[in-house]
């Protein structure tokens, strides 16, 4: 097949976007090993304008604020992003997050945050996104050089030493602006170890991503019978369950303990949750998430602009109908499936296959079923032993 993406059924009623990613800079300063983005099969971003003009980010605003006018949206989530949003000025970012919170109808709340490297965090750039009122969020791979070494830049030289700098800087001076960090799991580093050197960035959330990776092309130390990645989540949730949840927030674990108890949790790796995230390029174009780009060239493309469109125009878009139908969008491996509710046929970009496209299990099945199955058992072994001890004949 060519590769497009198989859209489901479109849902009755579209769920309005509530999560903005704006590409502020379109470049970045690192030249990561890893990096889906820029060594990855999509090549749009070369072709793009390496900042986005003040006209983009005018434009952009007022979209914004138009869907959130359009949908009475009570609060919505601005995240800046890149490549390296830095790279456009802690000026920048504060004057278009102004733009964004002078447009919106009074009573709309707007989080911003931008997703940095940390390597070009200083004291003057945390107090101006401080003044703005923009959280702060880190992407690392650990709290040690070793693991970051697949982190360097251009010239192939570590990022670590100015990272490690730019992310105490934030822990220590601006721990209101501190979002968390962002991690990317690697298999062959200790578990425990790596989490426990995030500890000591004190972030106050941590988001443990599995890499990008799909049937065409599995992600690293992958097999299919394995669960590496599996058993690597279990370890480190081990450790952040016996110490009582109270050292920082992990999202992914807090997300599928919801949905195990049944409770509404919104992420991409799991739950059934529609799709509310929506990316704006740095020429404007309206695009679905970048996560997408790690499966084929152009796949996060949708043919619509700031100028010429409305975001409501993207939510009819095929693709992202497709992941605002739940479980009817998913395999019917998936549909099956006894944890369909809690897993959600997991991440989308790690479902595609170069036969079938989306419609088919992550790649990371057998890995999510793992650490799933672990967490339910560790939930239902702590609700047992809270339970009262019933007595002889008594009620039920």
């Amino acid at each position: 097949m060519s590769g497009e993406l198989l859209p489901g059924p479109a849902p009755e009623h579209p769920v309005p976007f509530r999560q903005f990613v704006v590409k502020v800079h379109g470049r970045c300063n690192l030249a990561c090993r890893y990096c889906y983005l820029y060594a990855g099969p999509d090549h749009t971003w070369r072709t793009r304008s390496a900042a986005a003009s003040p006209e983009v980010l005018d434009r952009t605003a007022s979209r914004i604020a138009e869907h959130a006018r359009s949908h009475d949206l009570a609060a919505l989530s601005l995240v800046l992003h890149g490549g390296e949003p830095l790279l456009a000025g802690a000026a920048t970012l504060g004057r278009f997050t102004t733009a964004v919170r002078d447009r919106v109808p009074a009573g709309c709340t707007v989080r911003a945050t931008v997703q940095t490297n940390a390597t070009l965090l200083t004291e003057h750039r945390l107090a101006v996104l401080a003044r703005h009122r923009v959280s702060v969020g880190i992407s690392l791979d650990g709290g040690l050089a070793a693991h970051n070494a697949r982190r360097v830049d251009h010239a192939g030289r570590p990022s670590w030493p100015a990272a490690a700098r730019g992310a105490r800087l934030v822990a220590e001076r601006f721990p209101r602006s501190y979002a968390g960090i962002l991690a990317v799991v690697d298999p062959t580093q200790e578990p425990v170890e790596t989490y426990e050197s995030l500890l000591a960035l004190r972030p106050p959330a941590v988001d443990l991503l599995l890499p990008h990776g799909n049937w065409s092309a599995p992600p690293p130390h992958w097999d299919r019978t394995g669960t590496v990645y599996g058993d690597w989540l279990c370890a480190v949730f081990d450790r952040w369950w016996q110490a009582g949840r109270r050292e920082t927030r992990v999202r992914l674990f807090e997300e599928c303990i919801a949905l195990l108890l049944g409770l509404p949790a919104a992420t991409e790796s799991l739950g059934l949750a529609p799709v509310d995230a929506v990316v704006v390029e740095t020429d404007g174009a309206i695009e679905q998430v970048d996560s997408l780009k790690s499966a084929y060239d152009g796949a996060a493309r949708t043919g619509l602009d700031v100028f010429r469109h409305t975001f409501d125009d993207a939510l009819r878009h095929p693709g992202v109908a497709a992941r605002q139908a739940g479980a009817a969008a998913l395999a019917g491996q998936c549909r099956a499936c006894p944890l369909v509710a809690v897993c959600g046929g997991g991440h989308y970009a790690h479902r595609y296959g170069a036969e079938h496209g989306f419609r088919n299990p992550s790649v990371y099945c057998a890995d999510q079923q793992r650490f799933i199955r672990h967490v339910a058992t560790r939930l239902a072994g702590e609700t047992a032993a809270a339970l009262p001890a019933s007595s002889e004949g008594g009620s039920p």
